[in-house]
């Protein structure tokens, strides 16, 4: 008889949170958002379930700085609608990186996380500020590499 090993399976009560802060001054957009979202999902963790929610918080400082590349500050236009006829906006990435940047760095983080229940509390982990100060002192957040 072989020995069976079972494989770690991580329960959501027993995930050790960590805190992160990541600067986004001169950093793609892209690859800020793929970085981002590992971490969130708990990719990185050697523990990692797909299932369960074991990711970590990331926040995200000086979202008014980052780069897009490329001709994306005009060419790429994001779309909203509001489900009436004649109620499609568009907005280029330039416009919404100017008025709203947590808004466009959410959007590329979320548009990386599963379209369900679990994306949807893998989100609420991201916290994103325009400035270089944040809330989360007191969590005592480590400097994520990017």
């Amino acid at each position: 008889m072989q020995k069976v090993t079972k494989s770690l399976s991580v329960e959501t009560a027993r995930a050790a949170r960590q805190w992160y802060v990541v600067d986004a001054a001169d950093q793609a957009l892209g690859r800020l958002a793929t970085r981002v979202a590992v971490v969130l999902r708990g990719k990185h963790n050697p523990a990692f379930t797909p299932h369960v929610d074991c990711g970590d918080f990331v926040v995200v400082v000086n979202a008014d700085k980052v780069r897009l590349t490329g001709s994306k500050a005009t060419g790429k236009i994001h779309y909203t609608y509001s489900g009436y006829p004649g109620g499609i906006r568009h907005r280029s990435a330039g416009d919404i990186l100017a008025k709203n940047p947590d808004k466009l760095i959410r959007q590329a983080v979320v548009g990386m996380l599963p379209r369900n229940r679990l994306g949807r509390a893998l989100a609420r982990k991201l916290k994103i500020y325009s400035g270089s100060e944040h809330p989360h002192v007191a969590q005592a957040p480590q400097d994520l590499p990017v």
